[in-house]
């Protein structure tokens, strides 16, 4: 097993190294609403005019993915059809290494060759997609390219299958497309890493490609990191149990998780305990009654959002947190994830007091699991930050966004976009605070005389409770 190790110190938000891919490609889901060059989501887009599959922003981005997309368009027009993201993406990666050789970069550490790719162990369903994606790349491979082995084919097929890595949009805040990159696959696990990983979309709005910088992904420290220790990222959410992030790691990559939260459980306790009152704590039988009846809620609260039916949302998400609330610790999984969906689904209905509620306890139980340092962590707060802005709680809704943006600084950098936004409203809601300080009546009469003059809009539906933070940015006007 490889382990990469550091050279040199580095301390919290240092960038250890940034990455191009070999290869990326936008889900087949999202072909026609994302850039299949930049990866930005936009409103509309041009078609390319041979396939009639690839869409871009602007002929800009067109001709700065072309060099990716030649071979592929011709391909697809031969097939008559678009084969899907799996063969796309291993196409790309074999045209160019039968072009530029197994390594594309002096900075690659390892060739595609040297990664696992854990076919032997794959359950046979999984083997059964696999034989039918061969034989449609088989398909699709075009005759006049170098032809390869079936063995070759499969390795790239099973390198994807465990090591690809979700592209996000330009906020980060949607997984949008999967692309390769050799190093990263060298980063080991751990449920407590010293590692992050994003994406940087780079630049790719000059009119002249020259001045393009590559879409990488970037390995920064979460903290202080010594010269030789091992550098690691979490392949999986800190936020599961001990047991189901072994299974989930055992399913998806192969491999036994031994790392000390693993193997001592640490924090499992307290995401599945009880409530503890001036000493008294509710018996084991409570706490998993409560649980289960959580669980079952959880089931049907995730058919009602699925359905559309958010009023049926916030009533069963009521009932679950009146009845369980008083019995389960703050920091049960369970009850945080009721809290998260009751937040984002009472700031889409505009109950933004309610919905203000509910996002300062997510963070706050967040906060006694997550490392400090930890992404998900900084986008709760940023979501409770600007639900507290639109419900009015300036105070509560500057802190918050100053936390969000302090651990944003670390996990995404000063550039990204999203601290960029984060930024922004922090000068935004600190000039407001000033304000509130000076005159309180006085900032809250000029509050409503601007909502008044500007109605405010519905926010977009939101498409799923994990992607709470996606509609962040439609703020009440």
């Amino acid at each position: 097993m490889y382990r990469l190790k550091a050279t040199k110190e580095f301390w919290a938000g240092d960038v250890i190294f940034s990455e191009a891919s070999i290869a990326a490609v936008v889900f087949d889901s999202l072909a026609e609403r994302i850039c299949h060059s930049c990866f930005r989501r936009q409103e509309k887009l041009q078609r390319c005019g041979q396939c009639k599959f690839a869409h871009y922003c602007d002929r800009t981005c067109q001709r700065a993915g072309w060099a990716e997309h030649k071979l592929e368009c011709s391909a697809i027009k031969a097939y008559g059809k678009v084969p899907n993201e799996n063969i796309r993406v291993v196409a790309r990666i074999m045209w160019r290494l039968d072009k530029e050789g197994s390594t594309v970069s002096d900075m690659q550490l390892t060739t595609l060759d040297e990664l696992e790719d854990h076919i032997a162990d794959m359950p046979e369903d999984d083997l059964k997609e696999l034989k039918v994606d061969i034989h449609n790349f088989l398909d699709y491979w075009p005759h006049n390219s170098k032809q390869h082995t079936i063995d070759d084919i499969s390795h790239i097929f099973g390198v994807i299958n465990c090591n690809g890595f979700s592209v996000s949009d330009q906020r980060g805040l949607q997984a949008v497309g999967v692309g390769l990159f050799p190093n990263l696959c060298l980063v080991n696990h751990d449920c407590w890493p010293n590692c992050t990983v994003i994406l940087n979309h780079g630049n790719q709005s000059a009119v002249n490609t020259m001045f393009h910088s590559q879409r990488r992904i970037e390995l920064r420290a979460l903290g202080k990191i010594a010269e030789g220790e091992e550098l690691t990222v979490a392949y999986v959410d800190f936020l599961n149990l001990s047991e189901e992030r072994q299974r989930l790691l055992k399913t998806q990559y192969f491999f036994d998780c031994t790392c000390e939260h693993c193997k001592n459980r640490i924090k499992d306790d307290i995401k599945i305990g009880g409530r503890e009152e001036d000493g008294v704590k509710p018996s084991e039988e409570q706490v998993k009654e409560a649980t289960d009846y959580c669980f079952q809620m959880l089931e049907k609260m995730e058919k009602a959002r699925l359905n559309g039916d958010y009023h049926e949302v916030v009533k069963i998400c009521r009932e679950c947190i009146e009845k369980t609330e008083p019995v389960l610790a703050d920091t049960h999984i369970y009850l945080l994830r009721m809290w998260s969906t009751m937040s984002e689904v009472q700031a889409y209905l505009q109950y933004f007091d309610d919905a203000a509620d509910y996002a300062r306890k997510m963070v706050e139980g967040y906060m006694k699991l997550y490392h400090p340092n930890n992404a998900a962590l900084g986008m709760a707060a940023m979501r409770a930050g600007v639900t507290h802005w639109q419900a009015g709680q300036i105070e509560v809704g500057h802190g918050m966004i100053c936390k969000a943006y302090a651990i944003l600084m670390i996990t995404h950098g000063p550039t990204h976009p999203i601290t960029k936004d984060l930024d922004a409203m922090r000068i935004q809601t600190e000039m407001e605070l000033r304000m509130f300080k000076q005159n309180e009546y006085v900032y809250h009469s000029m509050r409503e005389a601007a909502l008044k003059n500007k109605p405010m809009t519905m926010m977009h539906e939101p498409k799923s409770v994990e992607e709470g933070i996606k509609n962040l940015f439609h703020r009440r006007k």
